[in-house]
């Protein structure tokens, strides 16, 4: 099995980061309906909802899957190209693993 090319080659890293892309895209559209969903099982249990209370709800429900999308997916990212593995551990040989 050949390793991964790593974002150093210009075409796969345009290739990686467009996926990339795609992938937080759809995660959003989820991400907005979550937000949708929530305000709406929010007005169904308390009944009318202030203006206020409704946007901050759909706000941090969207962001909050959004940011967590993101972060896994700059993890995926980083494994699946092969940066991972280009990383130099400089202090290997330093640190002594106690018993």
């Amino acid at each position: 099995m050949e390793a991964p090319r790593g974002l150093d080659d210009p075409e796969y890293a345009a290739f990686a980061w467009g996926r990339y892309r795609r992938v937080l895209a759809r995660m959003a559209l989820v991400a907005a309906a979550v937000a949708v969903l929530s305000v709406l099982i929010l007005w169904h249990w308390l009944g009318w909802l202030n203006f206020t209370l409704a946007l901050a709800t759909a706000l941090g429900v969207f962001f909050t899957i959004l940011l967590g999308a993101a972060l896994m997916g700059l993890m995926f990212l980083s494994s699946g190209t092969g940066h991972d593995a280009q990383v130099e551990d400089l202090l290997r040989d330093q640190i002594e693993i106690g018993d």
